[in-house]
């Protein structure tokens, strides 16, 4: 059989199994199994199984990841979180959707104080849906926002996979970090614009209730307060990375210290609160990691079979201009997003993209924003962007996968708006490099 098939039968499996109601990791465990017994040959195919897992999830490339989830799980049970958000909703005011323009403003900054896009997102679910489903607003205005800033910490340094991405592709890790902040902030206002639009147009989407008026002392005196502190937090995470003073791994180290400084200066920190934030990032490291340890198995059988190797080849073989063939990179991370995780489509995808993207006299930090953009897109992208999986363990149990795919869709259109924006105009993610 060709690429197209094979991939095709894989894809499908994974589809069927899911349609019969089987938890994502284990509908990829099913084929996993399958594929590898008939694809890689017999017990000796299911042994290269085994011993792929286990290399995908003690990769040295994810260690920043349990660190940069108890950084936030820590922010989140020592209070620190809720202090943040009680000034920011002070601040806020009387504006239409305010909770959710509320969850648009707290995610982006804790894009800058989690750097993983997964642990930004269940901690927005589990932090803004108990409240805002208490106010009566509608499944998309509650799950939307939460998957839209989530997607944000894969852009807002400290982002780990943008670091990943400079060091397989040898692209200057802090100028990809310092290139991915400004579309990472027009894409946030996109989102609150959005919202407030759909706020007005239909008041019962998010509805009004009654709130304090602070004076505009009480507010700085708040940002001052409770947000800027956050600050020295986000200096020793993107600050160390670009000095060169720390690894990824090192910085995300220094993140939960300075988390665990800050909540002992606000004497927060018990030991009630560490352990919670270690059960809880434990909790979701184990889901991320099981989900990554499938799909990353699912995509080195497709890389095997010759699939995913047919798909890009395609893609970047074709006989276009230049623009066309960057447009055609892109479409191929999304494609590639509906059924792989992050970290394997850029090992898939960097050592073809990245010699073609050269061979075009492309800037790479730009390509490199692209690339950031394409796989914040698909971590959102229907059926098996791992966004909406997060989303679905943390959402109240009423709310179907198809709520979550329909209430992500508005915010994709935004990021593809982005996009659309970073490519005709480079120095959005330029000016601030150079």
């Amino acid at each position: 059989m060709g690429w197209v098939e094979i991939g095709g039968l894989l894809l499908g499996g994974v589809v069927a199994l899911m349609a019969l109601g089987m938890p994502v990791a284990f509908a990829f465990l099913t084929i996993d199994l399958i594929g590898a017994y008939f694809i890689l040959g017999g017990g000796i195919g299911l042994r290269q199984l085994v011993g792929n897992a286990l290399a995908v999830v003690t990769s040295f490339a994810l260690v920043p990841v349990p660190l940069f989830l108890l950084m936030g799980t820590l922010f989140f049970h020592t209070g620190l979180a809720f202090r943040v958000f009680d000034a920011l909703d002070k601040c806020l005011g009387r504006l239409p959707g305010r909770l959710s323009l509320l969850t648009v403003g707290g995610g982006t900054l804790f894009a800058t104080l989690s750097g993983s896009s997964m642990a930004n997102t269940a901690m927005l679910g589990s932090l803004m849906i108990p409240e805002m489903t208490r106010r009566g607003y509608k499944p998309s205005m509650v799950i939307g926002p939460i998957l839209g800033a989530g997607g944000l910490a894969m852009l807002i340094p400290p982002s780990a996979l943008a670091v990943l991405l400079g060091s397989l592709a040898r692209i200057d890790i802090g100028a990809l970090l310092v290139a991915g902040l400004l579309p990472g902030l027009i894409l946030a206002s996109l989102y609150a614009a959005m919202i407030v639009i759909r706020a007005r147009l239909d008041p019962e989407a998010a509805p009004a209730y009654a709130v304090a008026s602070e004076s505009m002392g009480t507010r700085l005196r708040l940002l001052g307060t409770e947000v800027l502190p956050m600050g020295l937090v986000v200096f020793l995470v993107v600050g160390t990375i670009l000095f060169g003073l720390a690894t990824p791994s090192e910085a995300a180290a220094f993140g939960v210290l300075g988390v665990v400084v800050l909540a002992a200066l606000y004497r927060r920190l018990t030991w009630r609160a560490l352990a919670r934030s270690l059960r809880g990032a434990v909790r979701v490291t184990a889901m991320a990691f099981l989900i990554i340890m499938m799909s990353s198995t699912f995509a080195q059988l497709l890389a095997f079979s010759g699939a995913s190797g047919g798909m890009i080849a395609w893609a970047a073989g074709a006989d276009a201009a230049p623009t066309v063939i960057l447009l055609i990179m892109f479409a191929t991370l999304l494609v590639l997003g509906m059924f792989m995780d992050q970290l394997s489509m850029m090992l898939l995808t960097v050592p073809v993209f990245i010699p073609l993207a050269q061979a075009l006299d492309f800037d790479l930090v730009w390509v490199g924003v692209i690339m950031l953009l394409g796989l914040e897109i698909s971590l959102t992208t229907p059926p098996f962007g791992l966004l909406l999986f997060v989303m679905k363990g943390v959402a109240p149990p009423g709310i179907a996968m198809s709520d979550i795919y329909r209430a992500a869709l508005p915010y994709i259109g935004c990021a593809l708006a982005v996009v659309a924006l970073v490519m005709a105009v480079p120095d959005i993610a330029l000016v601030l490099v150079r």
